[in-house]
């Protein structure tokens, strides 16, 4: 009921009608979705989809075009790669290919009210029991503990 539309709204994919989008107190609701996703925010769709002829690497560097600096791009594939060593298996091959039954999620309460860190949360626990494996970076320790069935803690890189 309207949930993707206000996604698509957010991300720059589709014109709102009336009221703002605004992400750090200034406007974005009217610009292209392309610089939108230059200032972090990165519409990905539903249904787990990857974009068929690319690689399964060439997929998750997608997923971090924003980061400008190319060593850290480098270390968040090796650490996603270091969780998943399956991906690193098969990072020459066609991401249309991986079963789907994964997700990846990077800190996703950052910058949420409260109440928005809850509801997804628990959309994240239903997910989870619904048979989908969900690596979770979160910083928020206590929140990520109380969904996790194994956890790791980098601190300071390590």
């Amino acid at each position: 009921a309207g949930k993707s539309t206000t996604l698509k709204t957010i991300s720059g994919l589709v014109r709102a009608r009336q009221g703002d989008v605004c992400l750090a107190g200034e406007s974005i609701a009217r610009l292209p979705a392309h610089q939108i996703a230059r200032r972090g925010v990165v519409h990905v769709p539903e249904g787990r989809r990857v974009l068929r002829g690319l690689t399964v690497k060439e997929n998750l560097e997608l997923g971090a075009f924003t980061v400008k600096d190319g060593a850290l791009r480098r270390q968040r594939l090796e650490e996603v790669y270091a969780l998943f060593p399956i991906l690193h298996e098969r990072r020459h091959q066609d991401g249309s290919l991986l079963s789907g039954g994964q997700l990846l999620l990077d800190e996703p309460s950052m910058g949420l009210a409260p109440k928005l860190v809850t509801e997804i949360m628990r959309i994240i626990k239903r997910l989870n029991e619904a048979g989908t494996t969900i690596l979770l970076v979160e910083q928020n320790a206590r929140l990520a503990l109380r969904l996790a069935h194994y956890a790791y803690v980098i601190e300071n890189g390590e």
